[in-house]
């Protein structure tokens, strides 16, 4: 059985705090809005994450970076 990773505790000066502006913003935008902005956040990371396994791996196939990209944003689960 591999070792697994113990998981990392954030310091404090890692975690980020919102601003209270940006809270005050988010609050105010409906469940359908706030779910569209988390979609379009998501989108975005997995575009730049294809594009950056592409340029890391440039022998893996489209295939092989797309089940990657996958893997990293599901944390493994797939």
């Amino acid at each position: 059985m591999p070792n697994a990773k113990a998981p990392r505790i954030p310091r404090p000066e890692d975690v980020e705090v919102i601003d209270d502006d940006m809270a005050r913003l988010f609050a105010s935008k409906s469940g359908a809005e706030r779910l569209a902005i988390a979609s379009g956040m998501f989108s975005s990371a997995r575009t730049m994450l294809l594009a950056h396994l592409g340029s890391e791996h440039p022998d893996w196939s489209g295939e092989r970076i797309r089940r990657e990209a996958a893997r990293r944003l599901s944390h493994g689960s797939v």
